[in-house]
């Protein structure tokens, strides 16, 4: 897949869709909102074809995308990445980016914990009652409580 300049050699969107992991109706959008530039097209058939750069982007905002990262964010790095606005520290806006969006990811593990908390309090509960534990029940139903408010 690499030419004789080095490039790429331009790929389907089939394919970019298999190499980055984003659907095909993303690779549209993002064209559409100028995450990534216009794409060529074939001159016979039309299709998009996809060259060196573009792929290599695509891939860096398919892994952006697998953590969740926003649309705004990615157009932050891809800016920063290129050089920014000058004059700020791109590297410093790089560091705070990341670490904002690895604070949010320490959030979402946090609430999965209290609600994964919640179902093996449930699951007790119900074990309980299945053996006719009523004291058993009884202890666990404050718990479940408890759990119940974290996950407000």
């Amino acid at each position: 897949m690499t030419t004789t300049d080095g490039d790429t050699a331009s790929v389907s969107i089939q394919d970019m869709s298999r190499i980055s992991g984003l659907s095909e109706a993303t690779l549209r959008y993002y064209e559409k909102i100028g995450l990534i530039g216009p794409v060529p097209r074939d001159e016979s058939s039309g299709h998009r074809r996809y060259g060196g750069h573009a792929v290599e982007r695509i891939e860096a905002l398919g892994c952006l995308r697998a953590t969740g990262m926003s649309v705004q964010d990615m157009r932050d790095y891809l800016r920063f990445l290129g050089g920014g606005d000058g004059g700020d520290d791109n590297a410093t806006r790089m560091r705070e980016l990341f670490e904002r969006n690895v604070s949010r990811i320490q959030e979402e593990i946090e609430r999965m914990h209290v609600r994964r908390r919640y179902l093996q309090l449930k699951a007790q509960l119900w074990s309980a009652r299945e053996r006719g534990d009523v004291e058993g029940e009884n202890r666990i139903v404050p718990e479940v409580a408890r759990a119940r408010e974290g996950l407000r």
